[in-house]
Parts: C-alpha cells; sequence; structure tokens
C-alpha cells in the first residue's frame, strides 16, 4: 500500500484544503496522473499520483484541511509489467 502523503509546500505553510480528488476509491490510476487538487491560503495546485495502482481508500475529503506530512489517501500499487 502506497500512501499519498500532504509534501511540503513551502515556509511557514503547515496545511492545505483539499478541494477535489480526481478519481474516487476503487478508480484506477497512473503514476504522475493528478490525484488531487489542494488549497493553501497562497495557491491552488495537484498534486500527482506517487504510483500506478488503485486506490484504495481517501481519508481526507474534500472540503477538508490536511497537515503537512498527514495522509491523504491509500493506493494498492501495480506492478508495471
Amino acid at each position: 500500500m502506497v500512501k499519498v502523503i500532504l509534501p511540503e509546500l513551502g515556509e511557514g505553510i503547515k496545511k492545505a484544503t483539499v478541494s477535489y480528488w480526481f478519481f474516487k476509491a476503487g478508480e484506477k490510476v497512473g503514476e504522475k496522473d493528478d490525484l488531487v487538487e489542494l488549497t493553501t491560503d497562497k495557491a491552488t495546485f495537484n498534486l500527482p499520483s506517487p504510483c500506478q495502482g488503485v486506490i484504495s481508500e481517501i481519508l481526507i475529503p474534500e472540503g477538508e484541511d490536511a497537515q503537512i506530512g498527514q495522509t491523504l489517501g491509500l493506493i494498492q500499487e501495480e506492478l508495471k509489467s
């Protein structure tokens, strides 16, 4: 299982709001596909998928805040053939 983690976003930024998930639990994603849109006080940006696989769980739903380092969701990694 691969964790989708909110990365460091810059000096002084401690959290981001999940604006939109581009995929739902159970859907396949490709590595580097836009996975989730996040908003801070200063910017809106997309976080890419860290791997290819199936989204097994979304832990932080749209509209909720996440702290830096917090797990946003889980992906069941699919090994490339």
